[in-house]
């Protein structure tokens, strides 16, 4: 008995266009950075937020490689 052969057999889709890196930004719409202000986020509350993230991420990695 043979196995039905998938119904999307022999489909590749199509290879998108290659851009240059020059092309890329302008066809993603982007701007380029006019300043590092505009990239500051105010990702923690307290001055003690990033002490405590980073001590949990290390404790989540030497837990992962145990």
């Amino acid at each position: 008995m043979s196995t039905p052969a998938p119904e999307n057999f022999g489909y590749y889709p199509q290879p998108r266009p290659r851009l240059s890196v020059d092309e890329l930004p302008a066809a993603k719409n982007t701007r380029p950075i006019r300043s590092l202000d505009g990239l500051a986020a105010d990702t923690f509350e307290s001055d003690e937020e990033p002490a405590e993230f980073l001590a949990f991420a290390y404790a989540e990695r030497r837990r992962d490689a145990a």
